[in-house]
């Protein structure tokens, strides 16, 4: 099984710069999509929702912003839209598939950067999520959450952490809210068990040759439950082309 993960920042502008005719060719099995930016009465039938895929968006109520997709080979027995509560629910950021066995999330945290009471909306929805996360542990149903989590975990996933210590994405409760997840919950960062090595980067700043100078940021995961890590084959972040200023994360399961 092959899962694909990618915050669009805007699934019509990565349409533009050819990720639909990139995705034509990954047999993959699942897709799943973070911030959308678009409305789907605002998409086109035959480039947004894929030949060959059952497509399902959540849209946010603000036009223009945030929203989840999930593009599946084999039709779900069941789509949850959203986790009854805002502002998950009106900025579109959670979508989960279910199989018999398995559910699949598109998950797209909030960023506190651009101000201090985003930051704060930030940790409480945080606050809120990890009560879910927990309850989810606890159910037969082996899970995958495909996250831009809008974090990093460790000084390896960022390349400048010690000027960042202060800037959302590497705040030390949102760090620590990670080790709860990791260390707590069980929940496994399924590439870290592929992939060791520094470097490993899915979102670089428009600024300062940040692209160019490698000079990014781990923001993207798959996190999974403890039962599928032994199904774990592979790992790699897809950087040949463009589509935003996040880059695919895709890994392949054993299942």
């Amino acid at each position: 099984m092959r899962i694909i993960t990618i915050n669009t920042n805007g699934i019509r502008a990565a349409g533009r710069k050819g990720f639909f005719d990139w995705l034509a060719q990954q047999d993959a099995d699942i897709v799943c999509i973070q911030e959308t930016k678009a409305q789907e009465h605002q998409l086109e039938q035959d480039l947004h929702f894929p030949d060959g895929f059952h497509s399902y968006y959540f849209d946010a109520e603000k036009k223009g912003y945030s929203g989840t997709a999930v593009y599946c080979r084999v039709k779900p027995d069941e789509v949850v839209f959203g986790l009854g509560w805002d502002p998950c629910d009106s900025e579109g950021r959670w979508l989960q598939v279910n199989y018999p066995g398995l559910s699949v999330v598109s998950l797209y945290m909030p960023s506190g950067s651009s101000s201090v009471e985003r930051q704060e909306l930030k940790f409480e929805f945080m606050d809120r999520l990890l009560p879910h996360l927990e309850k989810l542990r606890k159910q037969a149903q082996e899970t995958i959450i495909c996250a831009d989590w809008n974090i990093c975990h460790k000084e390896i996933d960022l390349k400048n952490w010690r000027a960042n210590q202060k800037n959302s994405g590497f705040l030390p409760p949102e760090r620590a809210w990670l080790d709860r997840l990791y260390d707590e919950l069980g929940y496994i960062d399924a590439f870290r068990l592929i992939n060791p090595d520094p470097e490993q980067y899915t979102w670089w700043s428009n600024r300062g040759q940040a692209w160019a100078r490698n000079v990014g940021w781990r923001l993207d995961y798959q996190v999974i439950t403890p039962g599928l890590a032994p199904s774990v084959r592979s790992a790699s972040i897809y950087k040949e082309q463009r589509f935003s200023d996040h880059a695919p994360l895709i890994m392949e399961y054993d299942l």
